[in-house]
């Protein structure tokens, strides 16, 4: 008997990228975040195969097309992982600027911010210097 794992809420669904703006199942935000998570995975994919490359090529570096094959699948698994972790932080950065509400919100604090006034404002020729 096989029993297959309960997926935990916090887990995305694996949707192609292609397919994932026709997904009925999802909603918004989900859609947001696995693009986000995607996106993510494909930056790390291009840095990760970006430093993979040798610096200086000698006879110990394989140069064949296996070897190629097998970087590039090192790097898609590896950045994949990593994105879907979420320990390199850029998907939720991504998923914050996409939402609609985090948005505004951010906008509305950063104005109240900015027109806010110190009730005692500082000059230096105010300031006692011992």
């Amino acid at each position: 008997m096989t029993l297959s794992p309960i997926p935990s809420p916090s887990e995305s669904p694996d949707v192609p990228i292609e397919d994932l703006a026709g997904d009925k199942q999802l909603t918004k935000q989900q859609k947001i975040h696995e693009a986000s998570q995607q996106f993510e995975a494909i930056l790390l994919q291009q840095i990760l195969s970006e430093m993979q490359k040798p610096v200086i090529s000698s006879e110990f570096t394989d140069d064949s097309t296996a070897a190629g094959i097998y970087q590039d699948t090192i790097s898609h698994v590896l950045s994949q992982s990593i994105a879907k972790s979420g320990g390199f932080g850029f998907a939720k950065i991504f998923e914050d600027q996409l939402t609609p509400h985090a948005a505004a919100s951010a906008h509305k604090v950063s104005a109240n911010h900015s027109n806010a006034r110190p009730e005692h404002p500082a000059s230096p020729l105010s300031a006692k210097h011992p």
